[in-house]
């Protein structure tokens, strides 16, 4: 088994916290093959990956955890007023917010100062990580594949009128939970990046306890 960071925006991070995220796509870079030195190209990958091996994927094979990195804000912990009483390689004398949930918290020390600012996911340390998840499934497909539970499993919920989205309502959709996830897809790759129908990781998982 092993063990890779994966990072989440703020409403995939509540998206699976509350259990409806259980997929991920990514998409698929080309890879330089270790035997022939020749670039393979995703339509490649997805052959060598849907026939059973896994050992191409970057986040991992059915099995193997990721820890996921979000954006984090490390406060002082109960009786810890000065950073020389801190440890960032292990953690000692940090206590973690998490803005995706907890908002951005304000805290000050004995000079009147805030005694941390917020950091983004890229920096997040594995001791400050919350949620652990397991692989349950590897596949390669174009992304235009998704079918509609496949969305539904990548966040979007069903809204009160019966329209689709994310949980905040945002990247809505009145009949296409699919539509939706498009939104979601380009808000996060950019305009065209759906229309581009790219070859995608899809990574199933499910959140530790």
């Amino acid at each position: 088994m092993k063990e890779r960071p994966i990072l989440f925006s703020a409403p995939m991070v509540r998206a699976i916290l509350e259990g409806k995220k259980t997929q991920t796509r990514r998409a698929v870079k080309p890879r330089k093959d270790v035997v022939f030195g020749c670039l393979m190209q995703p339509h490649e990958l997805a052959g060598e990956v849907n026939s059973g091996i896994f050992e191409n994927c970057p986040y991992g094979q059915p099995g193997d955890r990721l820890w996921v990195r979000e954006n984090f804000q490390p406060l002082f912990a109960d009786g810890i007023e000065n950073h020389w009483e801190t440890d960032w390689k292990t953690g000692k004398g940090y206590s973690i917010s998490y803005p995706a949930t907890d908002g951005v918290q304000e805290f000050f020390n004995l000079d009147d100062e805030l005694s941390s600012s917020c950091k983004p996911s890229i920096h997040m340390p594995r001791w400050a990580s919350r949620i652990s998840l397991e692989i349950t499934g590897v596949r390669v497909e174009r992304l235009a594949d998704l079918s509609k539970d496949d969305a539904m499993s990548e966040g979007i919920v069903i809204q009160t009128d019966g329209g689709f989205g994310l949980a905040d309502s945002t990247h809505y959709n009145f009949c296409d939970p699919t539509d939706s996830f498009a939104s979601l897809w380009e808000s996060i790759n950019g305009a065209g990046s759906w229309e581009a129908n790219p070859w995608v990781w899809v990574v199933e998982f499910r959140m530790l306890p």
